[in-house]
């Protein structure tokens, strides 16, 4: 696949004031969400957040993203979009639970942070092909990869080649998927930024002709 890995240093820099007030009250309301809901939030986990900022905030230092247009897949309570937003990104984030994307826009709104969040699949329609087939090699139950929702990108106004940073946080076997996803459909220079379950985050520039489209 059309993609390299890019080595970066978060210098573990120490967090801004307003970012740690954000935090701070961010996953206290995660607790309450989780606690409170009636049913499972199906495959609902708060990634490491002030790592998250460390490195949106490393890639804005270095210059490395080829525009300022940052999208979150399966945004969860929207955190890592805020941050981005925190750093002068036009952030976007998708998510399939609806309980979750009014959760999000509360948090962002009280904070005053311009993020839009949809309710939908980041699966372009027709192509959850994609995701299913890397899944199925992985032998793996991918909660969030729901294909068959309505699409955020029509609610949004925008396709996924328009997005210059992507982020996300796959679950267990659900990689590959994402990888593939972001491979066929980003635009050349995109960059994905994952974090993964041993609490560490991987960049990635896709590089060579672009493959997908609208």
């Amino acid at each position: 696949m059309p993609l390299v890995d890019i080595e970066f240093s978060t210098n573990g820099c120490d967090l801004p004031s307003d970012v740690r007030d954000f935090l701070r009250e961010a996953y206290l309301r995660v607790g309450q969400f989780v606690r409170k809901s009636p049913i499972r939030v199906s495959g609902f986990a708060p990634s490491g957040f002030a790592t998250v900022y460390r490195s949106l905030r490393a890639i804005v230092e270095a210059k490395l993203a080829p525009g300022n247009s940052f999208c979150e897949w399966g945004s969860g309570f929207g955190v890592a979009a805020s941050l981005a937003a925190m750093l002068k990104f036009r952030a976007h984030g998708i998510e399939i639970e609806k309980g979750l994307v009014d959760a999000s826009k509360q948090l962002a709104d009280d904070f005053g942070l311009p993020v839009e969040f949809v309710h939908g699949s980041f699966i372009p329609p027709g192509r959850g092909a994609h995701a299913d087939e890397a899944c199925a090699k992985n032998n793996a139950e991918c909660f969030g990869l729901v294909s068959d929702a309505d699409s955020a990108y029509r609610k949004l106004g925008l396709e996924p080649h328009e997005f210059d940073l992507f982020f996300a946080y796959p679950w267990p076997g659900e990689e590959q998927a994402i990888e593939n996803l972001f491979a066929h459909y980003a635009a050349e220079g995109a960059l994905l930024l994952t974090y993964n379950q041993y609490h560490s985050v991987r960049l990635r520039r896709k590089v060579g002709e672009r493959s997908g489209g609208p």
